[in-house]
């Protein structure tokens, strides 16, 4: 049968903090008073990403950076969360649901020059299907893992089953990927940029997937740190590290040519750096501007402009940690918050309490879902129901970051301290930088307590429950097959609709599981000088910067 592009949705990002205002002429190469000028664009982050390599990353840092350089076969559409052609300009899906034939657009080359055709996306997805050893940890391939599920070959056997099998080049320009079992939203996942194309020569002439004799990290070697090469609007120029990275206008683009010759990420890590290096000219733009900055910077004259919450805040509660592998305990945590007293306290206007791990707006979220009023009392008695009426737990927090769910998460580890002090559980709260040592926690190190974290949604549909609870893995450290195949059923439909009702029904069981908390669904802002144009907001947080022009 013959599938239309259909329409999609996902969202990510972060923000900033300071550098030497000193530095800004030089950097710049225009004024200190609002904007850069001379073709360059100039947007804060708030960390250096983790690798240029956008299949070895799962962070928003790191997409902000290759979103600019990289496409995949669909994309976003510009200012929605819908999915459009990008490298592919239609598809088909075969009678059983499981094999999926792409035209590609001609006439593309890689910033390297290598042709981009059918043996390009074969050779991409046979990449990553095959890759072994600690290219297969999940701090490494996460999103990977958590769209196909396995590799070729794998030492642990959960890795085997994959949903990959196979990509043939019917032409040139015409290309078909096969699957081993029918996913509803293939298509769909295949907008985020860890599925980005990327060129053949040059992952193979910079050897991208070899880890150094020396055990060094494969996602630090030569290609994604120095020759990441994509087919984007944008290409690598240089990476001054906990500085900056600066692109180039990619000559050669296939689509609408970049309208500045530079871009320039900066690393700005502090909230109040990022509004005074706005304020002095020495960035053009930042993202996350928190809720008391909102005001004064449009009082004097700065471009506020809105993404809308499509994303999910939570509390995790890792389940490898053996006082909270009881539900009683799990529930009594989430009787102690207060999810509306904590978005007064903590996050932006706008911010909606959340029942589960995907927003109000999407198909799949349901209304039937267990829910968990503010209630101190009853969770002192469901502790000492558990026998731990002296509850002490460690708690996780990322400093120094702000993500777009996230925007202070040190005020937001403060506000649930109290929170759950106030029914009886002592928490022993333990911050880390978030790169690489919070993510490192979170994601590869088993019996890490509570911890702060969120997603935003790579597509519009309830995949965030399948990319978090289909299996296994080492954030949530549970073990429950109920869970596992409701998610797993809901993959395997054939098409959205039928997937979405079946994660309504999935949602309802993992409300009662309570692997964590839902807390919130945030929305985004992003302030920009009054010079910046052409800036279009995504829900998905995943702005393409070649529309963008700096007076």
């Amino acid at each position: 049968m013959r599938i239309k592009p259909t329409f999609v949705s996902g969202v990510a990002l972060a923000a900033a903090a300071a550098l030497l205002l000193s530095s800004c002429a030089s950097d710049r190469g225009g004024n200190a008073n609002g904007t850069s000028g001379d073709g360059v664009f100039v947007f804060a982050g708030s960390a250096d990403p983790v690798s240029l390599d956008p299949a070895l990353s799962s962070d928003s840092e790191t997409s902000r950076v290759t979103q600019q350089m990289f496409e995949g076969l669909v994309g976003y559409a510009e200012g929605s969360a819908e999915i459009e052609p990008k490298l592919a300009t239609e598809w088909t899906q075969s009678e059983d649901g499981k094999s999926f034939t792409f035209k590609l657009r001609e006439n593309v080359e890689f910033s390297d020059g290598t042709p981009f055709n059918a043996e390009a996306v074969c050779y991409n997805f046979d990449r990553w299907y095959n890759w072994t050893g600690p290219l297969q940890g999940q701090n490494i391939s996460n999103l990977y893992q958590l769209i196909f599920g396995g590799f070729k070959t794998s030492d642990d056997p959960a890795l085997t089953d994959g949903l990959y099998e196979s990509c043939s080049a019917d032409s040139e320009h015409e290309v078909t990927i096969h699957l081993s079992r029918t996913y509803g939203n293939f298509v769909q996942s295949l907008a985020i940029v860890q599925f980005a194309m990327q060129s053949p020569t040059a992952l193979e002439k910079y050897a991208a997937d070899e880890v150094a004799v020396d055990g060094g990290d494969v996602r630090f070697g030569e290609y994604a740190t120095k020759h990441p090469t994509g087919t984007g609007p944008y290409v690598f120029e240089s990476w001054d590290n906990g500085q900056q990275i600066t692109l180039r206008a990619n000559e050669n683009y296939w689509g609408d040519k970049a309208k500045t010759e530079r871009v320039i990420i900066k690393f700005i890590a502090d909230p109040t750096a990022r509004v005074q290096a706005l304020q002095s000219g020495e960035i053009d733009a930042y993202d996350l501007v928190a809720p008391a900055d909102i005001a004064a910077l449009s009082g004097d004259g700065y471009q506020l402009l809105n993404r809308d919450p499509f994303n999910v805040l939570y509390l995790g509660m890792d389940q490898a940690t053996p006082e909270l592998q009881d539900v009683r305990v799990r529930e009594a945590i989430s009787y102690a918050i207060d999810k509306d007293a904590l978005i007064a306290q903590t996050l932006p206007e706008g911010s909606e309490a959340a029942t589960q791990f995907v927003p109000p707006v999407v198909a799949g979220w349901s209304p039937n879902a267990k829910g968990f009023a503010h209630d101190p009392e009853k969770a002192r008695k469901l502790l000492a129901e558990a026998g731990q009426s002296d509850l002490t737990l460690d708690f996780y927090y990322p400093t120094g970051v702000s993500r777009p769910y996230m925007p202070a998460p040190e005020d937001l580890f403060v506000a649930l301290r109290t929170q759950l002090e106030a029914a009886g559980i002592t928490v022993n709260g333990i911050p880390q930088k978030w790169s690489p040592e919070y993510l490192e926690t979170t994601k590869a190190k088993p019996g890490h307590g509570l911890y702060l974290l969120g997603a935003t949604l790579i597509i519009n549909a309830p995949e965030t429950l399948g990319i978090f609870f289909s299996g296994p893995n080492v954030e949530w450290g549970m073990d429950n097959p109920a869970v596992f195949e409701a998610v797993g059923s809901a993959r395997l439909e054939m098409t959205p609709e039928l997937s979405a009702k079946a994660y309504k029904e999935a949602a309802d069981l993992i409300s009662t599981v309570i692997p964590g908390v839902p807390l919130a669904h945030v929305p985004v802002t992003v302030a920009l000088a009054a010079g910046v144009s052409g800036y279009v907001p995504s829900p998905t947080g995943g702005e393409v910067w070649n529309t963008v022009s700096v007076k």
